[in-house]
């Protein structure tokens, strides 16, 4: 094996949460050389017992290996255990799996700029269950040099790694869309679940309509989006377009975290209730 493979096959990976665990032990199940460090050492012991190398400073991982996988709580947690390394972090690519909003991605990529390191950023569209399937899979987005040298490793851990461009908030983006779509959809369904059990119904009972009004909403995104970015999306969101839709509105989140109010309509004849303006 050259260098410059033995060089791939070698990784740090710092936290060891639920995500971090299973990222270690599928990058150990396809024979990686992996450096792990966690604030609590313990939750290393079973991964070092399959081969894991436990470093004792955030320093010493860093410096062990280029490719450093980073999966904490937030950003902040980055900082702080970052701070601490700061004189090893120069030539590392930080393939950085934390959660975060596009600008804490952005201001990330410029700190790790700032310490002679490269982020890119990933947003893992999976739970720990589903690392290292070929089913799972992460968007990314930062320099493409880096996507590129580092896509096995990617694929490693999910099985889709997909490149979003240089925009290193790119990928928090997209993450932060579909948790927005995905916990509103179960929302919807634990409210149809308290809907059917008050009047007799179980959650099996209503399982394959739950399925078939699930399925449906991809019909409605594809009718929509032509609109939307058209320029029709506004007469149907406020209720003043030429086909007779009522008018509604409901809070979302704009991209900075706060609650805005936007106009919504549901078209009549197409099988859904009316939400009233409020």
């Amino acid at each position: 094996m050259s260098s410059a493979q033995q060089q791939q096959q070698s990784v740090t990976v710092i936290g060891l949460g639920p995500m971090g665990r299973a990222m270690v032990a599928a990058l150990l199940d396809r024979q990686y050389a992996v450096t792990v460090w966690n604030r609590t050492p313990s939750r290393a012991g079973d991964l070092v017992a399959r081969g894991a190398v436990l470093a004792p400073s955030p320093a010493e991982a860093v410096a062990a290996n280029e490719a450093v996988v980073i999966s904490l709580t937030d950003y902040a947690a980055v900082y702080d255990v970052l701070e601490a390394a700061a004189p090893a972090l120069q030539d590392r690519a930080l393939l950085n799996l934390t959660s975060a909003t596009p600008e804490e991605a952005r201001a990330g990529a410029r700190w790790a700029a700032g310490h002679g390191a490269v982020q890119l950023t990933g947003g893992v569209n999976s739970p720990p269950s589903g690392i290292g399937k070929p089913e799972s899979s992460t968007f990314c987005s930062g320099p493409r040099e880096v996507f590129d040298r580092h896509r096995p490793l990617l694929e490693a851990l999910t099985g889709r790694a997909d490149h979003r461009g240089e925009d290193p908030g790119h990928a928090a983006l997209l993450y932060q869309i579909g948790m927005g779509m995905f916990w509103t959809s179960m929302l919807s369904y634990w409210q149809a679940i308290a809907l059917a059990r008050a009047n007799g119904l179980t959650a099996a009972g209503i399982l394959p309509h739950a399925d078939d009004t699930a399925n449906s909403l991809t019909q409605f995104f594809a009718f929509y989006t032509d609109r939307i970015d058209g320029g029709d999306g506004e007469a149907d969101r406020s209720g003043h377009g030429r086909s007779g839709r009522a008018g509604w509105s409901l809070p979302t989140v704009n991209g900075k975290g706060r609650r805005d109010r936007v106009a919504g309509t549901t078209e009549r004849g197409h099988g859904v209730h009316r939400v009233p303006s409020r």
